[in-house]
C-alpha cells in the first residue's frame, strides 16, 4: 500500500517512476468474503489517498467510517470514549480491507502519466553513485535513478542490502484476527478493551459484524486458533464483557507475530526507506499503515519544493530533512504505543493506569491533541494529510 501510495504521488507530481513489485496486480471483487486483513484508515491518510487517486475506488467497494472510539481498562480501572462531532471531525477513521486499498492503488497508477510498472519483479542488486541509483532486476534488467525508495516490509531485503540496521523487540505475542458476528451490529464504534494478556479490539465492518485484532501472548494465541467455534466464542464472550450482546458467529482465524522493529537511518545515499521498511510498530493502536502512507506524503513534499534538486548536495538536503522529519515522528509514535502496551500489561502498573484514564478522560484539551495525531492531522503532519493537493506542493 505505501509502494502504491508514493509511486502514484511522485508520478502525479511530474516525475517519471519505475514501480517494482514482486506479485503485480491483484483484482478485488465485491462478492469476495470480507478479507482478514484490514486497516484503520486515518482521515490523514484518507486525503493522502485522495491525492494519489486512490480514494474513489475504496468509496466505490466496501468500507466503514466509524465516528466513535471507545477504549476502556478491563480491570474496571476506566475508560475514555471519543467522540467525532465533538472535535470538529466527521469521523475518527475509516475500515478498509488491505485488498481494496491496494487494488485502488493498482487502478490509480494505471492512470498515472510517466509511471511504469515491473511486475511480477524484484531487486536483485543495488548499486550507488554520487549521481544516482542503478538497480538490476531478477529479469536482468537495469534501471537507473536518481532515487529509489524501499517499501518491501519489515524483513526488507533492500534495507540490508544498503547497510542500514534496525533494532528490534518481539513480544512474544500474536494478533488473532476474525471477522464476529455479534447479538447487536456495531454501531460504527472503534472498541477496545484491554486485557491482562493484551488488548482486544473490534473494529466496525459495513455489514453490522465486527473485525477483532487480538494481541495474545503465543501460547495462548495457538490455544484460541486450535479451538472449535463454540469453545473459541465462549473465551471471546467473556474477554469482550458482553459488549454488543452475545457471540452469534465467528469465522476463520488468523494470527501474525507482533513486534516493533526502527531503522537506524531512514536514509542510505540514494535509497530510501519508507512503511514497515523503515519502521514496524505494534497494531495497539493502529497506526502501521497510516505512519507509512505518511511518510509517502512526506517523501512527496520534501521533494517538490521547487522541482527536484539538480546538485548532490541539494539532493542530500532534502533527503536529509525527510529523514529527520519522519524518524522523529514515528520513533514518537512508536515509543509511545511500546509504553502504552507495558502499561497494560503488569498488575503493579494497574493504580498509575488508572489514574493516567482518568485525566483524559477528564481533559477536553489531552484527548483533542492526541485525536489530532492518531488522525494523521497533527502539527508536523504532511501538507497533503491537511489536506492541500499535490499542485500546492511546487
Amino acid at each position: 500500500m505505501v509502494g502504491g501510495a508514493v509511486a502514484s504521488l511522485l508520478a502525479r507530481s511530474g516525475m517519471a517512476v519505475h514501480l517494482v513489485d514482486e506479485r503485480g496486480p491483484v483484482p478485488w471483487d465485491a462478492e469476495s468474503p470480507v478479507g482478514l486483513r484490514v486497516s484503520a484508515i486515518s482521515p490523514g491518510s484518507e486525503a493522502i489517498l485522495e491525492a494519489a487517486g486512490a480514494w474513489q475506488g475504496v468509496r466505490e467497494g466496501r468500507y466503514c467510517a466509524y465516528r466513535r472510539m471507545h477504549v476502556e481498562d478491563g480491570q474496571g480501572r476506566g475508560a475514555v470514549t471519543f467522540e467525532a462531532a465533538r472535535f470538529g471531525f466527521s469521523h475518527l477513521g475509516t475500515l478498509v480491507e488491505n485488498d481494496l486499498v491496494a487494488a485502488s492503488l493498482w487502478a490509480a497508477c494505471a492512470r498515472a502519466p510517466g509511471l511504469r510498472v515491473h511486475a511480477p519483479g524484484r531487486v536483485s542488486s543495488v548499486l550507488q553513485a554520487e549521481d544516482g541509483v542503478r538497480a538490476e532486476l531478477d529479469s536482468g534488467e537495469v534501471l537507473e535513478a536518481d532515487l529509489l525508495v524501499a517499501c518491501d516490509g519489515a524483513r526488507s531485503a533492500l534495507r540490508r542490502a544498503v547497510g542500514i540496521d534496525s533494532d528490534a523487540w518481539e513480544y512474544n505475542q500474536r494478533g488473532l484476527v476474525a471477522q464476529v458476528r455479534k447479538t447487536r451490529p456495531n454501531p460504527g464504534v472503534a472498541w477496545q478493551r484491554f486485557l491482562e494478556g493484551g488488548p482486544l479490539a473490534f473494529l466496525p465492518l459495513a455489514d453490522g459484524t465486527s473485525s477483532i485484532v487480538w494481541s495474545l501472548p503465543e501460547p495462548v494465541a495457538r490455544e484460541r486458533l486450535a479451538e472449535d467455534d463454540e469453545a473459541f466464542r465462549e473465551q471471546l464472550q467473556a474477554a469482550s464483557a458482553g459488549w454488543l450482546g452475545d457471540v452469534e458467529q465467528v469465522g476463520p482465524r488468523a494470527a501474525f507475530p507482533l513486534a516493533m522493529s526502527l531503522g537506524d537511518r531512514y536514509v542510505a545515499g540514494r535509497v530510501v526507506l519508507l512503511g514497515d521498511a523503515a519502521h514496524a510498530i505494534h497494531p495497539l493502536a493502529g497506526q502501521g499503515v497510516n505512519l507509512g502512507l505518511a511518510d509517502a506524503a512526506g517523501l512527496v513534499e520534501s521533494l517538490c519544493g521547487s522541482g527536484l534538486p539538480a546538485s548532490r548536495s541539494g539532493w542530500k538536503r532534502r533527503l536529509r530533512h525527510f529523514e529527520r522529519w519522519r524518524r522523529s515522528e514515528s520513533n514518537l509514535m512508536a515509543g509511545g504505543v511500546h509504553t502504552l502496551g507495558a502499561l497494560f500489561r503488569p498488575a503493579m502498573a494497574a493504580p498509575l493506569r488508572g489514574l493516567g484514564m482518568g485525566l483524559l478522560a477528564r481533559s477536553w484539551f489531552a484527548r483533542e491533541a492526541l485525536l489530532r495525531r492518531a488522525a494523521g492531522q497533527g502539527p508536523n503532519a504532511p501538507r497533503l494529510a491537511r489536506g492541500e493537493s499535490l499542485a500546492s506542493l511546487a
